[in-house]
């Protein structure tokens, strides 16, 4: 909102893992007027019930839901590119095996090139260099400092 102006219409793109924070914005996205497109790997996609969620609200508010396993895809013509870590609290132990599922998911500039002109990129932190690399996260379209700086307020 801040940076565009206004979310009704923006395409938020999802790659990474099918967790909370996903959850959080599958459930409220169509109700600000976002596209979501979501790219998981295989046995990491979001819960079941959220998607229905999500499916639900894209029908109720004429937006459009994605979900698939290509990054690439997803990220076609996104204003947002967003990621998050990919190995959560208490899952340290898979973390070896996580690593090798999410190969191919770290968004980088070639991920970019899909995604819109104006596209800019998230992460709620801390940041791992496998889920995004420096050039995109020290990119002029990171907004990762602002949404840090935002997060203080709703704390």
């Amino acid at each position: 909102q801040e940076h565009y102006g206004r979310l009704k219409g923006l395409t938020v793109t999802w790659i990474g893992d099918g967790n909370n924070v996903l959850h959080s914005i599958m459930t409220s996205a169509a109700k600000l007027g976002m596209h979501l497109r979501i790219a998981t790997p295989r046995g990491f996609e979001p819960d079941l019930k959220v998607t229905e969620i999500a499916e639900q609200h894209s029908k109720e508010h004429g937006t459009k839901l994605l979900l698939t396993t290509d990054p690439l895809e997803a990220a076609d013509g996104a204003n947002v590119l967003v990621t998050d870590t990919w190995i959560s609290m208490g899952q340290e132990e898979e973390k070896k095996e996580r690593l090798k599922a999410f190969q191919g998911y770290q968004i980088t500039m070639q991920t970019a090139k899909s995604a819109a002109s104006n596209w800019t990129f998230l992460h709620c932190l801390p940041r791992k260099p496998e889920e995004v690399d420096d050039e995109v996260f020290y990119s002029p379209q990171s907004l990762v400092f602002q949404e840090a700086e935002n997060r203080k307020w709703t704390i």
